[in-house]
């Protein structure tokens, strides 16, 4: 994307009925991304809380929202997820990737009858277009690949709709991702979708969550670990992104460094079963989509790595993969999950 601003209008189907009102900005300190509401804004007519236009830095580029948008999709559970805990579970038009993880129980019913986009990729472009999206949330720039037959940013900005990229999503941000990358998510999506009060909330349980954590971690003895994926007999080592920064969180020390010619590329790497026994972890960290991988997992992982310390200590701890997508209120979930793998005895 370039860095340019995009004002992106709304639908000529709902009119823009304005009132006087004044709105300063907000700044998200430490996050290096800003929300903004022009002075003189507009409260917004359809009943949601915020002031209009604001203005939302997503992955390099402005986005300016004349009005919350009114017919919503996201691109995976994660990102639909995060709209129903923002309240705005009335608003999807549209959920997508529905097969790569499920909701928690608890919201599950809230989406029952939202139309399912697409099972285990993005939606195509015409299936996604066909909903008329106002706004379109994903957890990375990739769901927005037009040579895939995705629709591209610029596609549905022609279509009047509002595209946003989880901030641990965006290309140039995907390496150094944070977990509290999602604290910005909570305040943009809050501030595009006229739910500031309903953001404020999410983001300060997320934020006592972690700080939780921080709390019963602080002072531990910290545990080596290496996180992996395993596909059958490929493994894969997570180096960076907001998966190394769950594990920092957690408590742990990973094996692998960002900084490694390995990760030079992409926030994960092929590696040998050589290279990760020679780092020896006191801790196995592994994603997984359900049981069945799951169980995979540990069985090859007992099998190839019998005296690793992790092994032989029993220490390998699955999280499941929506905790690991970028924009995720999974992300707090895995940290929780892990740092009481970690430190059973300190929660």
């Amino acid at each position: 994307m370039n860095s340019s601003p995009t004002r992106i209008l709304p639908p000529r189907r709902t009119a823009l009925l304005a009132t006087g009102a004044l709105l300063a900005a907000v700044l998200l300190a430490g996050c290096g991304t800003g929300v903004q509401a022009a002075d003189g804004a507009a409260a917004d007519p359809s009943g949601a809380g915020g002031a209009y236009p604001v203005t939302v830095e997503n992955c390099g580029s402005e986005i300016v929202v004349d009005r919350a948008p009114e017919r919503v999709v996201g691109l995976d559970p994660s990102q639909t997820e995060l709209l129903v805990r923002l309240g705005v579970a009335d608003r999807l038009v549209g959920q997508a990737q529905v097969a790569n993880h499920p909701l928690p129980e608890d919201i599950a019913d809230q989406v029952a009858g939202v139309p399912e986009l697409s099972t285990e990729t993005p939606p195509a472009r015409e299936d996604l277009l066909a909903v008329e999206p106002d706004a379109v949330v994903a957890p990375t720039t990739y769901e927005f690949t037009a040579e895939q037959g995705f629709a591209s940013m610029e596609q549905l900005a022609q279509a009047g709709a509002v595209s946003y990229v989880a901030t641990g999503g965006c290309a140039e941000r995907r390496q150094t991702s944070e977990v509290d990358d999602l604290l910005t998510d909570i305040a943009n999506l809050g501030a595009i979708l006229g739910v500031p009060d309903e953001a404020t909330a999410l983001a300060g349980e997320m934020s006592d969550r972690l700080d939780a954590v921080d709390a019963a971690v602080a002072g531990q003895e910290r545990p080596t670990v290496a996180q992996l994926y395993v596909e059958g007999s490929t493994v894969s080592a997570i180096g960076a992104g907001v998966e190394y920064d769950i594990i920092r969180r957690a408590g742990g020390d990973n094996v692998f460094d960002p900084a490694e010619d390995l990760f030079e590329q992409f926030f994960a790497a092929a590696v040998t079963p050589e290279e990760i026994a020679a780092r020896n972890p006191d801790v196995i960290v592994f994603g997984v989509h359900d049981d069945a991988q799951e169980a995979q997992a540990r069985d090859y992982l007992t099998a190839t790595f019998p005296e690793v310390t992790a092994v032989r200590e029993d220490r390998l701890v699955a999280v499941p993969s929506s905790g690991l997508f970028p924009g995720s209120v999974g992300n707090v979930t895995a940290v929780e999950d892990v740092a009481r793998a970690f430190y059973p005895d300190a929660f």
